[in-house]
C-alpha cells in the first residue's frame, strides 16, 4: 500500500515521491487488475483546481498525484522536500512501457487522434519490442453519449490492459478517469500530449529547456494562437498565487 506524503500546492494535493515509488505501485495496482488513476499535475493542473472545485476534488481523489512541471516541483522543494523532481507525463509513459514489456503486461491507448495512434503504436513497438498494446481507441471531441462510455469502457476491459494511458488534455482526461474509476478495470494515467511527443507530430522542447523549465515556452512558441491563453494568463497567475502561498507559509 502506497503511503503518502502530500504538499498543497496552491490548493492541490501532489505527492512527495521518486520515480522508483511511482513505477512500482502503478505496476503493482497493474498486475492486481485494480482500478486507480494517476494525475500529472502541472502548473495549468494546479491553478485550474483552484479555480474549479469540482476539478479540485478529481485531484484530490487520485491515487497518485505527481509533480508534473519544473514549478510544481520547485514549490515542494521550497516546501521542505529539497530532493524532489519533477514526474512528467512523457517520460512516465516511456519508462513504464520499458518496465511493461520486461514484465509482459499489455497497455491501452486512449485518446489522441487515430493518426497519432496508429504513428504512435509503430515507435512503442520499435523502442520496446516486447510490449503488448492490448488496444487503441480514438474518441469524438464532443461529449459522449451512454451507450459509447459503456462500448469504450467494456473494449477497455476486455482487452486485460493493466495500464491504460489517457490523452484527452486537462481537465478532460482527469475528470474522465475520476468518472471511470471502478468501471475500467486497470490504471488509469492522463498524459495530456505525450501521445503527439512519442509519435513525434509535436516537436518536443529540447533537454536545456526542460532542465531550465522552460518546456512551456517551447509549447507556447510551437502552437501560439492555442496556448497563449493557458501560459501566459495561467502561469502568470500562478506566480502571484504561489508566492502569496510561500509568504504567508513563512508568517
Amino acid at each position: 500500500m502506497l503511503k503518502r506524503t502530500t504538499v498543497a500546492v496552491l490548493t492541490a494535493p501532489i505527492d512527495v515521491l521518486t520515480w522508483d515509488i511511482v513505477l512500482s505501485h502503478i505496476l503493482a495496482w497493474a498486475e492486481r487488475g485494480e482500478s486507480r488513476y494517476v494525475c500529472i499535475c502541472n502548473v495549468h493542473s494546479c491553478v485550474t483546481a483552484k479555480q474549479d472545485p469540482d476539478f479540485g476534488r478529481v485531484l484530490a481523489d487520485a491515487d497518485i498525484a505527481t509533480p508534473d512541471g519544473a514549478p510544481i516541483a520547485w514549490m515542494l522543494r521550497k516546501m521542505g522536500f529539497p530532493d524532489q523532481r519533477r514526474i512528467n507525463g512523457p517520460d512516465l509513459m516511456w519508462r513504464y512501457c520499458e518496465q511493461a514489456a520486461a514484465h509482459g503486461e499489455s497497455i491501452y491507448l486512449y485518446g489522441g487522434l487515430p493518426e497519432t495512434l496508429s504513428i504512435l503504436q509503430l515507435r512503442l513497438k520499435k523502442a520496446f519490442p516486447g510490449l503488448r498494446i492490448a488496444g487503441t481507441w480514438s474518441p469524438p471531441f464532443r461529449a459522449l453519449t451512454e451507450e459509447e462510455d459503456e462500448a469504450d469502457v467494456a473494449r477497455i476491459n476486455a482487452s486485460g490492459a493493466g495500464t491504460v494511458w489517457v490523452s484527452l488534455g486537462c481537465p478532460k482526461q482527469e475528470k474522465w478517469m475520476a468518472a471511470h474509476r471502478g468501471r475500467v478495470q486497470a490504471v488509469m494515467i492522463g498524459v495530456g500530449a505525450a501521445f503527439d511527443y512519442h509519435a513525434g507530430t509535436i516537436t518536443r522542447a529540447p533537454m536545456w529547456m526542460q532542465n531550465a523549465g522552460l518546456e512551456w515556452l517551447h509549447r507556447l512558441l510551437s502552437e501560439p494562437r492555442r496556448l497563449w491563453r493557458r501560459y501566459l494568463v495561467t502561469n502568470s497567475l500562478f506566480v502571484v498565487l504561489a508566492a502569496r502561498q510561500l509568504f504567508l507559509g513563512r508568517h
